[in-house]
């Protein structure tokens, strides 16, 4: 068991009760993430990624087991942990995107003056890639760069772990590919434990240290997966589609091949939730 370097999660259960049905979403969950260390979580729709998450930042209470970040005990939310959603609406539309991240710093007591505020949230812009831009609204922004502001926002608090769930899911390709570079400088840079959700094969590889893959009901861990590739990480190599492979076989679907090539890619895709159907694997 880590001592006081990380994350543990010993036995965590999650039960919904929901209009007279009982939905066990998670499923004794056991796991442990190193201080610094980027982890992915992979698995089809309603295997309890996002409920997983949840349960880090303390906004759902586990009904059973128990959580520790550096050795003390998980009891409530903080900003020890930070969130990143996949929805473009998580900013402050009223709010400037400079004052989106300095009323975070405001309310997390983290600065003391108006202008260490604003230089802390320019500096966070800046690593973001947004320098210039401080003086604009969130509808003036893009998809991507809305995104950007969010991860900056997180960031500015100083989180030991930043929890992200899809924050690249519903943006273009183009776009994505930037922004999974991005972060890895990012995360590079400040070194912040990571726990990334995604549906994307290829994205967690190109991501993670290791790779949790999920089972659906109950969502249970079926195999964590260690990433031994190099950084930066390349699509074409055989070492990546050897670890494609790995992944591709724990979540149970059939293998399909990109188009035009040997690379594979694809979405995990559960079948509707709470049945037992079999999954397929979506081009």
């Amino acid at each position: 068991m880590l001592t006081e370097t990380g994350l543990i999660i010993e036995n965590l259960s999650k039960t919904f009760y929901v209009g007279g049905r009982t939905i066990e979403a998670l499923q004794q969950i056991n796991l442990e993430v190193v201080a610094g260390e980027f982890v992915n979580i992979i698995g089809p729709s309603g295997c309890g990624k996002s409920t997983l998450l949840r349960c880090i930042a303390d906004f759902e209470k586990p009904t059973t087991g128990r959580l520790f970040l550096n050795g003390k005990a998980i009891k409530r939310p903080g900003i020890d942990r930070t969130m990143v959603f996949q929805n473009f609406d998580q900013l402050f539309p009223w709010y400037t995107i400079r004052k989106n991240i300095t009323f975070a710093l405001s309310v997390a007591a983290k600065s003391n003056s108006t202008k260490e505020r604003n230089k802390k949230a320019d500096y966070y812009l800046d690593l973001v890639g947004l320098s210039g831009y401080e003086d604009l609204y969130p509808h003036q922004l893009s998809g991507g760069m809305k995104q950007r502001v969010a991860i900056a926002r997180a960031l500015s608090v100083n989180p030991k772990i930043l929890l992200m769930d899809e924050p690249f899911g519903s943006l273009d390709a183009i776009t994505r590919v930037a922004l999974q570079k991005e972060l890895i400088k990012i995360w590079q840079e400040t070194k912040v434990t990571i726990i990334f959700v995604t549906h994307n094969i290829e994205e967690a590889i190109i991501l993670g240290d290791r790779i949790f893959v999920f089972q659906s009901n109950p969502g249970r861990i079926n195999k964590i997966i260690e990433n031994p590739l190099a950084r930066p990480r390349s699509l074409d190599s055989p070492e990546f589609n050897s670890v494609w492979e790995k992944v591709h076989v724990h979540l149970n679907f059939d293998s399909k091949k990109r188009k035009g090539g040997g690379k594979k890619q694809g979405r995990a895709v559960a079948e509707k939730p709470l049945s037992s159907g079999a999954c397929f694997f979506d081009i």
